[in-house]
C-alpha cells in the first residue's frame, strides 16, 4: 500500500467535519529510516465569496487573485523543489508526486484565450506578476521554455464554462535557487501568515537545511455541471525531509562536531573492540525527537479560522510509542498493524510541542513503494553529439506500469528522433508487444521554442526498459552564453505520469514521478580573446591617434628663432647649470680666475 492510504486512514473520521469547514490545516509528521522524518503541511481554504470581477476576496489572498484575473487563468499550479527524493530508503512520495515539482521552478495553468497567441500573451503576464509576487525569476520563462503537452497534465477543477477556449501552458526553470524569498510570499498567503497554527513552525534556516523540500501553491475551480454556484480552492502545501541530528544543532551553533568518546555506542561483539577501537553499532531504535529540536520553536497553538474539533498535527507511528504532548490536548488514535497513526486537537491560544523518546518498536510503519523507478543521464563525449539514456525499471512481479513519459528540451540540444530506441534490458525477461504505443513530438525552432517530446510506454512486470536517442548540440551566439558557461547548460527534468491508477474506493488518481535535472556542456569559446583582442586594439589605436594628432597640432622652431631676451637668459642659464654639472661629474676642479 501507498503513503496516500496511510494518509486517509488518518482523516477517515474526520472527513465530514473537514467538509463543511472553509479553512482547513494539518501537520502529518511521519519518522523515516537512517534518522530522517517527513514533515507534510497541508493548507487548504474553499472559498465561495471570492468574485474576481466585484474584487471580492476572503481566503483567496487579493494579490494572488489580481494576478490570476488580470490574466484570464482558470487553474494554476506552481512549484517549488530542492533535493532529491530517495525512494530506496523514503518509499512513495508525498501525494503520489502530484504535489512535487520538478528541481527548481515550475509552472502550469490553464488560461482563458481565442488564439495561441493570445494565450501566450496572458501567459507572459501571468510570469511576471507571479515574479514579482513570489520574488522569482518567473519573468525567465520565455517562449523557448514554454511547453504546450497534451498527455501528461490534466485539469484538477470544474470550469464553469467547458469550451476549447482554455488553454494549457507549461514552463519550467531547473536552474531556478529555492531559498528564504520564496517561503515570505507563500507565508503571507496563508490567513494567519505564520503567526499561529503549523505555520508558526516554518522557520527559513531549517526548511532550506531539509533533504529534500517542496512547496506547492494549488488554485482551481469547483463548478458543480449545470450551477453557477462555484468556489475557488486553494492548497498549498510544503513538504520536507529532516535530518534530525542536523536540526537538533543549535543556532548559534550550527557547526557539526564528533561525538564525544563517552557518548559513542560502541558494538562490543566485534573481537577488535577495545578501550580505544570502536566500532559504531547500529541504531535499531527510534531516534528521540521533539517539535522543539527539529523545528526550533514550538507550535503557537492552532489557527483561529480552523475547527477547534479537527485535529492539526498528526503522527504515522506505531501506537506503542511512547509520545509526550502538552497538558490539555486531546489525542485521537486510528488504524492498525502498519497504518496506526495518531492525531491531536490544539487550543486556539496555547503552545503546543510533541516529544517522542526514544524507544525500540516493533511495528514498523508501511511506506510504501515507488510504482516505476527512473534514471536519466546524458552519454557520449565531444562537443558535437551527444545522447540521452532513461533507465525504467518496475519493481513489481506481476503487473506492468503504463505512464506517460514527458521530455522539455531547450532548443540548442536537437535530438535525432530516427535514433529513438527502447528496449528491455532485463536479463530472462519476455519481450512484449510494443513498449512505445504512442508518441507526440514538437520539434524545436532556434530561438523560438524548445522541443517537446511526450511517449506512451509500457514496462513488463520485474523488467528494466531503457530508451536512448542521439543529439546535436547547436553552437550559440557571443551574447548567449552565461557568465558561468563552462558549468553547462541546465536541462529541465523529465516527468512521468503513470497511467491506470486507482485510489482505496476504486477512483481514478494521478501518480507523477520526476526525474533529476542534468547539465548540459555546450561549445564554449575563449572568452579571454576578445578582451584580448580589445587591449591590442585600443593601445594600438592610442598609440597612432596620439602620433599622428601630435605631428598635425604641434609647430617644431628653432632656438635662435626666438625673440625673447628672458628665454635667451634662461636657456644660457641651464647650459651653464649643465656644463657645470659635467665638469664635476669628470673631475676638473681647477679654479677659473
Amino acid at each position: 500500500m501507498s503513503r496516500s492510504l496511510f494518509v486517509l486512514l488518518n482523516v477517515v473520521l474526520l472527513a465530514l467535519r473537514a467538509a463543511a469547514s472553509d479553512y482547513y490545516e494539518r501537520l502529518t509528521l511521519t519518522p523515516l529510516p537512517l534518522g530522517s522524518l517527513l514533515a507534510s503541511f497541508d493548507f487548504r481554504s474553499n472559498d465561495t465569496a471570492t468574485d474576481y470581477e466585484s474584487q471580492n476576496f476572503r481566503y483567496v489572498p487579493r494579490s494572488l487573485g489580481q494576478a490570476l484575473r488580470h490574466a484570464d487563468t482558470e487553474e494554476l499550479h506552481l512549484r517549488f523543489t530542492t533535493g532529491r527524493w530517495e525512494p530506496d530508503s523514503w518509499g512513495s512520495r508525498p501525494w503520489d508526486g502530484t504535489k512535487e515539482g520538478g528541481t527548481g521552478v515550475e509552472l502550469w495553468a490553464w488560461i482563458n484565450a481565442e488564439t495561441e497567441e493570445e494565450a501566450f500573451e496572458k501567459w507572459m503576464t501571468l510570469t511576471q506578476s507571479l515574479s514579482g509576487l513570489f520574488c522569482a525569476s518567473l519573468n525567465f520563462i520565455d517562449s523557448t521554455r514554454t511547453t504546450r503537452p497534451v498527455l501528461s497534465f490534466q485539469s484538477q477543477g470544474a470550469f464553469k464554462t467547458q469550451s476549447n477556449g482554455a488553454h494549457f501552458l507549461h514552463g519550467v526553470l531547473p536552474g531556478e535557487v529555492v531559498c528564504t524569498e520564496n517561503l515570505t510570499p507563500f507565508l503571507k498567503l496563508l490567513p494567519c501568515k505564520g503567526k499561529a497554527g503549523i505555520s508558526s513552525l516554518l522557520d527559513g534556516h531549517k526548511v532550506f537545511d531539509a533533504s529534500w523540500q517542496s512547496m506547492s501553491i494549488d488554485v482551481r475551480p469547483k463548478c458543480p455541471p449545470g450551477s453557477t454556484d462555484c468556489q475557488i480552492e486553494i492548497s498549498q502545501t510544503i513538504d520536507v525531509v529532516l535530518d534530525i541530528e542536523r536540526s537538533k544543532r543549535p543556532r548559534d551553533n550550527p557547526i557539526p562536531r564528533p561525538i564525544p568518546i563517552e557518548e559513542l555506542v560502541c558494538d562490543e561483539t566485534k573481537p577488535y573492540h577495545s578501550q580505544d577501537s570502536c566500532y559504531p553499532k547500529d541504531m535499531t531504535d527510534e531516534m528521540a525527537w521533539s517539535l522543539s529540536d527539529v523545528f526550533g520553536r514550538v507550535m503557537a497553538g492552532s489557527c483561529p479560522l480552523t475547527e477547534e474539533t479537527i485535529p492539526s498535527v498528526c503522527m504515522n507511528v506505531p501506537h506503542e510509542r511512547m509520545v509526550q504532548a502538552t497538558p490539555g490536548v486531546i489525542e485521537l488514535k486510528s488504524g492498525s498493524g502498519p497504518f496506526e497513526s495518531r492525531c491531536y486537537e490544539l487550543a486556539p491560544n496555547e503552545a503546543f510541542n510533541l516529544e517522542l523518546l526514544q524507544q525500540s518498536v516493533d511495528v514498523k510503519p508501511d511506506l510504501g513503494h515507488e510504482l516505476l523507478r527512473a534514471e536519466r543521464t546524458i552519454t557520449g563525449h565531444g562537443a558535437a553529439r551527444g545522447g540521452m539514456r532513461t533507465i525504467f525499471t518496475n519493481p513489481s512481479s506481476t503487473e506492468s506500469v503504463e505512464f506517460v513519459y514527458f521530455e522539455s528540451l531547450p532548443w540548442f540540444m536537437r535530438p535525432f528522433m530516427h535514433t529513438l530506441q527502447a528496449q528491455i534490458t532485463t536479463p530472462g525477461a519476455g519481450a512484449e508487444s510494443a513498449i512505445i504505443t504512442d508518441m507526440y513530438y514538437r520539434p524545436a525552432i532556434d530561438r523560438k521554442r524548445g522541443t517537446q517530446l511526450e511517449l506512451v510506454m509500457s514496462v513488463p512486470p520485474a523488467s528494466t526498459v531503457m530508451l536512448t536517442y542521439e543529439f546535436e548540440k547547436a553552437i550559440l551566439r557571443y551574447t548567449e552564453y552565461p557568465p558561468d558557461a563552462n558549468r553547462g547548460f541546465n536541462v529541465a527534468p523529465a516527468v512521468i505520469r503513470v497511467l491506470n491508477e486507482v485510489d482505496t474506493t476504486g477512483a481514478p488518481k494521478d501518480v507523477y514521478i520526476r526525474t533529476t535535472s542534468l547539465l548540459l556542456p555546450l561549445p564554449t569559446p575563449d572568452f579571454s580573446m576578445p578582451y584580448n583582442v580589445i587591449i591590442l586594439t585600443s593601445t594600438v589605436m592610442a598609440l597612432a591617434f596620439g602620433s599622428i594628432y601630435n605631428l598635425m597640432v604641434r609647430r617644431f622652431v628653432g632656438a635662435d628663432e626666438v625673440g625673447d631676451t628672458k628665454i635667451r637668459g634662461l636657456i644660457k642659464k641651464i647650459s651653464g647649470a649643465a656644463a657645470g654639472l659635467k665638469s664635476k661629474l669628470t673631475g676638473d676642479h681647477q679654479k677659473v680666475e
